[in-house]
């Protein structure tokens, strides 16, 4: 009996962790472009899906806008009594207005009515025909496939063989350097709804979760070619890329360590505290041996293929539901600002004796694209494409993917998930990795302009 268990363990570990590592964390070549499997899946599905796709994402923000409603103005039972249904729908008034101004903004672009800055196609317009789709099949693939790749011991392998190196250098479990590496080859919202999804089990403690939230949701491989190449520079992909790896490296050892990162309570989202043996192996056992362990254990926990799919249904409707109309509203406000005010102009200015001092071609002009990247990252290298210096545009392009927060996805992903921070917090954390990463990337174009 004991085989049996210890076989049956051993398999339930092996057969889905292999199937989530070939998922999630498998680098292949798809369109000429480096991705995951399951963003092939999501692009695919969105290929099939075509103009339905945006007709999805309308239904399913006005959806959640209405029913959340309904559910703070009646409080039904059918919602009260289920903790799952509450904790959707029963969100605070504020998280409630942002779903129906998410849901208005929607409907105002869908039908092209009311003030054309909130509904054309460099705000609105932008949101919900170019990201709000892809992020409804990345959310419906990856909520519903995760469970195979945090439920079955593969992180608790990962995260005892990895401490030695991400404690010391980052402070945090050896985990989250799945998180990272499934951000870097496929998408930073797989990266970010990981993250969410660990901290809401008590794997990661608030300052963890923010910290990998904010630092380790990398860029992919294949938008940082999408940009490089807006600025006309791919024939400097290599060099580039090692640059924003570099930059991101000492943004991830630096920025953590500051405010407001650094004051984030080492806490699970149970109020408890990590135990100081937690990462511990214990006495006559390898990091390996005891990995191996801690894994077989995970696996045992789980009883049914019911329970994981109910799992992996909740998690892509607590996403779908609950994440798509917070991007659309908080996205589209964050466009209008950029595009109609000289909000990110102003903001941007204190950074021209930075860029002068870093002896960047064109500050002045190269000034107004450092905040703008908080709306939307991609907005930077549109605007420095017509800059004529290609040192100044490699900075802006590189400066644009480190910085890694952009309110358009991953900062209202962060802000719509259970991930601890807020949209100050946000704001913060950008500028101070601006800072951090502007002279490690001028350096570098210096070298190899």
């Amino acid at each position: 009996m004991k085989e049996t268990s210890s076989l049956r363990n051993t398999l339930m570990f092996l057969i889905p962790s292999l199937i989530g590592i070939f998922l999630f964390m498998t680098p292949v070549s798809y369109g000429g472009n480096v991705t995951i499997p399951i963003a092939i899946l999501a692009k695919g599905t969105l290929a099939q899906l075509d103009s339905l796709a945006v007709t999805l994402v309308i239904w399913v923000v006005v959806a959640s806008a209405a029913i959340t409603t309904l559910v703070k103005l009646f409080k039904p039972a059918v919602v009260m009594k289920s903790p799952f249904l509450q904790g959707l729908f029963n969100v605070s008034w504020l998280w409630a207005a942002t779903r129906i101004i998410g849901a208005i903004a929607i409907l105002l672009t869908a039908f092209s009515v009311g003030p054309e800055i909130i509904h054309s196609e460099d705000t609105g317009g932008m949101v919900l025909h170019d990201l709000l789709p892809t992020l409804l099949c990345v959310f419906l693939f990856a909520g519903l496939l995760l469970p195979l790749l945090i439920n079955f011991g593969l992180l608790e392998l990962i995260g005892c063989l990895l401490t030695k190196l991400m404690r010391p250098l980052f402070n945090l479990p050896g985990r989250s350097a799945v998180t990272s590496f499934a951000s870097w080859l496929g998408d930073g919202s797989v990266g970010v709804l990981m993250t969410s999804k660990q901290y809401e089990q008590g794997l990661f403690t608030e300052r963890e979760a923010a910290v990998i939230g904010t630092t380790f949701t990398a860029v992919s491989i294949t938008f940082c070619l999408v940009v490089i190449s807006t600025v006309g520079l791919e024939a400097y992909f290599l060099p580039f890329y090692g640059t924003v790896c570099l930059a991101g490296l000492v943004a991830a050892v630096v920025v953590p360590r500051l405010p407001p990162l650094s004051r984030k309570k080492d806490v699970f989202i149970n109020g408890e505290a990590r135990r100081s043996d937690d990462e511990v192996v214990p006495a006559g056992e390898t990091s390996l041996s005891y990995g191996y362990k801690m894994a077989l254990g995970r696996a045992s926990q789980v009883k049914s293929a019911r329970s994981v799919a109910k799992e992996g249904v909740q998690n892509a409707a607590d996403m779908v539901l609950g994440v798509l109309p917070v991007v659309m509203a908080i996205g589209t406000i964050a466009l209008v600002i950029a595009e109609s005010t000289p909000l990110f102009s102003w903001l941007g200015a204190p950074f021209v004796p930075l860029l002068e001092l870093l002896q960047i071609p064109h500050a002045a002009e190269a000034s107004t694209t450092v905040m703008v990247g908080f709306a939307d990252m991609f907005l930077p290298a549109i605007m420095a494409a017509s800059i004529d210096s290609d040192l100044t545009k490699f900075v802006i392009a590189a400066m644009s993917v480190s910085q890694l927060i952009f309110l358009s996805e991953t900062g209202a992903l962060m802000l719509g998930s259970k991930v601890p921070v807020k949209l100050w917090e946000l704001f913060v954390i950008f500028i101070l990795r601006t800072i951090v990463v502007l002279p490690v990337i001028a350096a570098m174009a210096h070298l190899i302009f």
